[in-house]
């Protein structure tokens, strides 16, 4: 037993750390950096170091969307990233929702339907149209927009809800803890 050399203090926290880190990239899918930061409680510096470190390591992956840059776990499906950067956002989810439901649509119906501005549900359109998850089809004058893959589609949309849930489960145990 004495022979057996003792792991530095130093980097214990830094294993957990990480540990900690890639359990909240792997369950919570395309998260971004800020969204990291609010859920857990390091500094700005040190999510970054830990962050660079699995990605360097290829156990997290990033990606740009143009907007963010999202965290996955390596083995999360490549094809399945863009998808779930999309719903990501909260007027595109609330659109696959209403496509999932009621079936394709126009721009002016899911405006309508979402009370939003028609410019602000076709910038998500175009946004779930690039990222596979809409397709686009004429009908006379208007476009027509439908689920692409909704067995996908609706597997990520579970994904993505069940770590929204789980985050909410959390934060209530974690209040009711401090009682």
């Amino acid at each position: 037993m004495a022979d057996e050399p003792r792991p530095h203090a130093r980097e214990e926290p830094e294993l957990e750390s990480r540990r900690e880190i890639y359990r909240a990239v792997r369950d919570s899918p395309g998260v971004h950096f800020r969204g990291l930061l609010r859920e857990l409680d390091y500094a700005q510096g040190t999510l970054q170091y830990h962050l660079r470190w699995l990605v360097d390591e290829g156990l997290v992956e990033a990606d740009d969307d143009g907007e963010y840059t999202r965290y996955y776990a390596a083995e999360f499906e490549p094809d399945d990233r863009a998808v779930m950067a999309a719903l990501r956002r909260q007027y595109s989810r609330r659109i696959v929702a209403v496509l999932a439901a009621d079936g394709p649509a126009t721009t002016s119906d899911l405006a309508e339907r979402l009370d939003r501005a028609p410019s602000t549900i076709s910038w998500h359109l175009s946004k779930l149209h690039d990222a596979g998850v809409v397709t686009r089809t004429r009908a006379g004058q208007s476009v027509e927009y439908a689920l692409a893959d909704r067995d996908r589609v609706m597997r990520l949309y579970t994904v993505h809800r069940r770590s929204l849930t789980d985050r909410l489960v959390d934060n209530v145990l974690g209040i009711w803890d401090e009682y």
